[in-house]
């Protein structure tokens, strides 16, 4: 793995450990810290590991079981195992290829199995099936897996777009479903109203024509007795030449007139009042006929 310091004294830096052999073979491992070494006796420092935290960094393309192609990026955390750190320097040549080689394995065995909805969903079973795999091998070669984190999955281009497309339109339907139905209200809350209008407005005009009936009572009678003499057909015909008039008023003040023509004379408005009278009497007949 390394070159043979053979030296008086060595130091080994912190966050490190080192590997001494004796006449070439494996003798002890060296802490952090200064170390005396008797090179006549054939001890040299043999070399270094490191023991901080590493990362490596594997993309692996594969297939699922729906039959798109997928890149996964995972990335792995490992460390040496300082008590047996001589495996770990002795044992592995390159445990980035290694490792990298068991995670192409284990992932390229349970991604075909999912599909891609699956893999996005259980993206941390598989790299749970990963470090289980990678804890049992490279522990006995002195390598500790710390975390496996399944970084990002990257479908083909065309499929990301197809399943953007397919996002885009269920969200379409979905919010042309939330449209009528606010349409369909606002179409009944509409009809409600109209009706709601429509009733009130027949409360006010029936309301409306019995203070006008009311009214006109009260005045043929305060008219019968103030004026001796006079009777109720004749105060009726007042009232109705008054209102006559108060109509043609109102006609004439109107912003948005047209011409209208109406007979007018003197005994036409009398004509008015026996047409109502008439058919007033006859309205009374036909009720006390039907009851």
């Amino acid at each position: 793995m390394g070159n043979a310091y053979c030296v008086l004294c060595a130091c080994v830096d912190q966050a490190s450990i080192g590997v001494v052999e004796k006449w070439g073979r494996f003798d002890r491992l060296a802490a952090p810290g200064l170390h005396c070494f008797n090179i006549f006796g054939g001890e040299c420092l043999a070399g270094l590991l490191s023991t901080r935290i590493r990362s490596l960094d594997v993309k692996i393309e594969t297939k699922t079981k729906d039959n798109v192609f997928v890149q996964l990026h995972c990335s792995i955390q490992y460390r040496v195992i300082k008590e047996n750190a001589d495996d770990a320097f002795y044992e592995l040549q390159n445990p980035e290829e290694q490792i990298q080689a068991y995670v192409f394995d284990v992932v390229r065995a349970h991604v075909p199995k999912m599909t891609l909805d699956d893999v996005f969903e259980q993206k941390s079973d598989v790299a749970q099936a990963v470090s289980e795999e990678l804890e049992k091998v490279m522990g006995a070669y002195g390598y500790n897996i710390e975390h496996i984190l399944m970084v990002d999955i990257i479908p083909d281009p065309s499929v990301r777009k197809a399943m953007n497309e397919i996002n885009a339109a269920q969200r379409m339907q979905l919010a042309s479903v939330y449209k009528g139905e606010a349409e369909k209200i606002l179409q009944v809350k509409k009809a409600e109203a109209e009706a709601e209008s429509k009733y009130l407005g027949g409360v006010g005009v029936a309301r409306q024509r019995q203070a006008i009936t009311d009214g006109l009572r009260e005045n043929i009678l305060n008219f019968s007795h103030k004026v001796e003499g006079t009777s109720a057909k004749e105060v009726m015909d007042l009232i109705m030449i008054t209102q006559y008039f108060d109509t043609i008023k109102d006609l004439g003040n109107g912003s948005k007139n047209t011409t209208v023509f109406i007979p007018h004379g003197p005994g036409h408005v009398r004509d008015i009042g026996e047409q109502i009278r008439n058919g007033m009497m006859e309205g009374a007949s036909a009720q006390i006929k039907a009851e």
